[in-house]
């Protein structure tokens, strides 16, 4: 029998001769779809969890009735029920898969618990201790690649529902007490019985985060909407992004995976952006002109040295007019310098290096105020340009290199130029809007044919449309509206940030991790996501990402699984996202429905559920949508 195209189908009108034959085998259809899913709910309880019954219901067991494939029916004719959008290889590809049995991929060993690929502290030992080039990202490939699911630990229970989640945790679930002694006067971290407690304070913040950014706010305008990307660099647990989110600024959180054990892990479980990073050789994974303001509390990052080049990536990073905020040696050494065991010269001598390095940016120092310093960096490049080039000053102006380009690139001891401008009023790059108009504003880059095929309009055409899909995703996904059910969500090809963009407008309190592949053509869209208000990173599917297993509640994959097709293989992607995805969390991806049906064959053997459901626009349309829920299971019971 022939496959009609979905622009050719006819549905006879009423009372014709082709009613009946039309009718007849479409309630055939659905009378079979109705029995096999009640038998498939019966022989295996549907999609319930291996968990306690306080267990959230399973996302499968609350898909809408434009399901078209259920994990329970693994015979079903998905073809047949699509006849009009599928084609025959799409029919065979469907018959394929459903005929042959998964592979079943096994549990990791329980040691594995906290395995991060790329920040693997055997494999680190490799590399050169110099300027920490150990800490930073080395991947596996090949056969050190694992081929297990990475497991929780014995006692993992969900995490606790924001803002709940920012003051305390559950100790199974990062069973660290290292820092709960070393940082014990600092008030960083504390065990209460089975749970972790966050006060709030940190090294150079005792009384509190919120009244150390309430020192800031007097400084800096924190409160008007002009200040709303930020960067954390050496982060802790990250408090200070942490109570920054009650201001409406987000930040970006990084620190190396070192002698803090799980630090950033402990961010991550608290609820707040975060990721494992070092200021070393390479870039940061960001783009130019991304952040707002930047702020290092004891950061240990020695700025002073290798010719301030940590610096001058902070400026690269840094919009126009941006703030970096320093606490902490050498500030205020007149006061602390024997707590810090060290000298009064030794302090001295740094802390004027420091200021010398943001002179030659052109900085201007805002204010030192008691324990705090702020510099701000200038607008733009005109009078820095005057001066340099008559006292011929250095070090020089970057020469050539992209500068958003931030994959594995090296820094350089070079002042990062910004854009042109017309005048020395303008701000170079363009003005972004405040908080929260720059959400769905068209951003300057768009506006500037920063990224290619990319308009005014189909900006926000882009915007209107992710709005449509996420409440396509909300019919089809219950637990959307349960509030506190998702808080970190990933985007693993968030182009415009359209995803990201549609769920803040909605007001869910979550935050989403918008990475960008290096691959592609959205290649140059991070710059538009930080315009937007919005964080992110560049990120190579082929390789692990910059986190902590359990990382995040929902993974959002659009297309990107035909993004990577021939690049490497499937399974490397989806064993990277079972391990980021916290147990009983959401998956959902949408391509090709070819490459839907290839992806459920892979993730039956994950002890993932799955359902493939229709687009927003119909059956009609061959893009599907695969939703993913990640069964619950430790390392205590992998092998049952």
């Amino acid at each position: 029998m022939g496959v009609r195209s979905a622009t050719k189908l006819h549905i006879p009108p009423p009372h014709s001769a082709g009613r009946r034959s039309f009718f007849l085998p479409l309630a055939a259809v659905a009378l079979l779809c109705s029995a096999s899913y009640l038998l498939g709910a019966w022989q295996h309880g549907g999609f319930s969890f291996s968990s306690p019954s306080s267990r959230p219901a399973s996302i499968a067991t609350q898909i809408s009735c434009t399901t078209t494939l259920a994990p329970s029916t693994p015979s079903l004719d998905f073809s047949a029920h699509h006849a009009a959008a599928f084609d025959a290889a799409a029919a065979k590809a469907a018959s394929s898969a459903s005929s042959s049995a998964p592979r079943r991929y096994p549990a990791c060993s329980a040691e594995y618990s906290e395995y991060t690929p790329c920040e693997d502290v055997k494999r680190s030992l490799r590399y050169p201790r110099d300027r920490l080039v150990y800490r930073e990202r080395h991947c596996p490939s090949g056969r050190e690649r694992l081929r297990c699911l990475v497991p929780a630990p014995a006692g993992y229970r969900n995490p606790f529902p924001w803002p709940v989640s920012r003051d305390v945790a559950w100790f199974a679930n990062v069973p660290h007490k290292e820092l709960t002694v070393e940082k014990a006067v600092q008030n960083w971290i504390r065990v209460d019985g089975d749970k972790l407690r966050f006060p709030g304070g940190g090294t150079m913040f005792p009384h509190g985060a919120d009244a150390y950014i309430d020192d800031i706010g007097k400084l800096i305008p924190l409160h008007d909407g002009s200040i709303r990307t930020a960067l954390d660099t050496g982060c802790g647990v990250a408090s200070w992004g942490a109570y920054l989110l009650s201001r409406d600024i987000l930040a970006m959180s990084f620190a190396p995976r070192d002698s803090h054990e799980a630090q950033v892990q402990f961010a991550l479980e608290r609820g707040v952006p975060a990721m494992i990073g070092v200021l070393a050789s390479n870039r940061l994974t960001y783009p130019a002109r991304a952040f707002d303001m930047a702020h290092c509390s004891r950061c240990l990052i020695p700025w002073h040295l290798y010719d301030g080049m940590y610096l001058m990536e902070v400026d690269r990073v840094l919009r126009p007019g941006g703030y970096w905020i320093l606490s902490g040696p050498p500030i205020n050494w007149k006061k602390y310098w024997k707590g810090w065991e060290r000298s009064k010269e030794d302090l001295n001598a740094e802390q004027q290096a420091i200021e010398a390095v943001a002179r030659s940016l052109c900085w201007t120092k805002i204010k030192e105020a008691g324990d705090i310093a702020v510099w701000q960096k200038p607008a733009n490049h005109v009078a820095c340009k005057a001066s340099r080039k008559a006292a011929k000053k250095s070090p020089p102006f970057c020469s050539r290199k992209n500068p958003d380009a931030a994959w594995y690139d090296k820094m350089e001891a070079c002042v990062t130029p910004l854009p042109e401008v017309s005048d020395s009023s303008e701000v170079a790059g363009g003005a972004v809007k405040k908080w929260p108009q720059r959400l769905t504003a068209v951003p300057p880059r768009v506006y500037a044919g920063g990224v290619k095929g990319v308009t005014a309009k189909a900006f926000l055409q882009d915007t209107e449309l992710w709005k449509k899909r996420v409440r396509h995703y909300r019919a089809v996904i219950n637990q959307f509206e349960q509030k506190g059910r998702y808080r970190n969500v990933l985007d693993m090809d968030a182009r415009l940030g359209g995803f990201a963009a549609a769920l803040a407008s909605a007001s869910y309190p979550l935050w989403v991790m918008n990475m960008v592949p290096t691959v592609g053509k959205n290649s140059s869209a991070l710059g538009v996501i930080y315009e937007r208000g919005l964080i992110g990173s560049y990120q190579d599917w082929c390789e692990g990402t910059s986190t902590y297993p359990r990382t995040y509640d929902l993974i959002h994959a659009d297309s990107v699984f035909t993004l990577y097709k021939n690049r490497c293989e499937m399974d490397v992607i989806l064993l990277e996202m079972d391990r980021i995805l916290r147990p009983e969390g959401t998956v959902v991806i949408r391509d090709d429905v070819d490459m839907l049906v290839k992806i459920k064959s892979v993730a039956d053997g994950m002890r993932w559920d799955s359902q493939i459901v229709d687009h927003e626009d119909g059956p009609l349309v061959r893009e599907k949508i695969l939703l993913v829920a990640k069964t619950y299971w430790t390392a205590k019971v992998q092998d049952q």
